[in-house]
């Protein structure tokens, strides 16, 4: 059966991937998906949403971008491995039992984000990727790589969807905050490049 995408707060957590200073020169749009990640988390925070936060070889690539506040983050994880889902990511999800979805935004959409999603995916987890908060150094492997997503059972989406989806009614206790977080549309970030 097809999943139709619905997103609930109590079964869902956010992943931040590789959102790190020494990617800043080099990913397309950065700025825009920074500013979209930051958006996300905030989200996250408000609605009770747990936030699992990666750092490529932060020795040699840096910490996580000072505009993305990851103190309120379940946790900050160094890797060295392309997907997240390492064994403390692993073992924090076994400790949520009832997280149906992930939602996965970063960098770069076709290494991270692909090789993270594909693991989530294998594990039984529904998987929706930013596609405004996820970006590469080049805008044919991120293309390509949404795309690819998509096929193997992805759901790929926008901040404002997920956000919105998140709170289902303008009678959420969150509405109004989350609506604030809203009000200016996010970049574009090269994606209507595609249409």
């Amino acid at each position: 059966m097809t999943s139709l995408g619905n997103l609930v707060a109590s079964s869902t957590v956010f992943f931040c991937c590789d959102m790190q200073e020494r990617f800043r020169p080099a990913i397309k749009y950065f700025g825009d998906i920074i500013s979209v990640g930051q958006r996300l988390v905030q989200g996250a925070h408000l609605l009770g949403i747990p936030v699992i936060v990666t750092e490529q070889y932060p020795k040699g690539l840096g910490s996580t971008v000072a505009e993305i506040d990851v103190t309120t983050a379940r946790m900050v994880v160094p890797k060295t491995k392309f997907s997240m889902v390492v064994p403390v990511v692993e073992d924090a999800l076994n400790e949520m039992p009832g997280v149906q979805s992930v939602v996965l935004f970063g960098v770069e959409t076709h290494v991270c984000i692909q090789q993270t999603a594909l693991d989530l995916i294998g594990r039984g987890l529904e998987v929706h990727i930013v596609a405004d908060a996820t970006s590469s150094r080049s805008m044919m492997d991120r293309m390509f790589a949404l795309e690819r997503l998509a096929r193997t059972g992805s759901i790929i989406t926008t901040s404002e969807a997920i956000l919105l989806q998140l709170v289902a009614d303008k009678d959420h206790p969150h509405f109004k905050e989350i609506q604030s977080l809203i009000k200016a549309s996010a970049p574009e970030s090269g994606l209507l490049s595609k249409v």
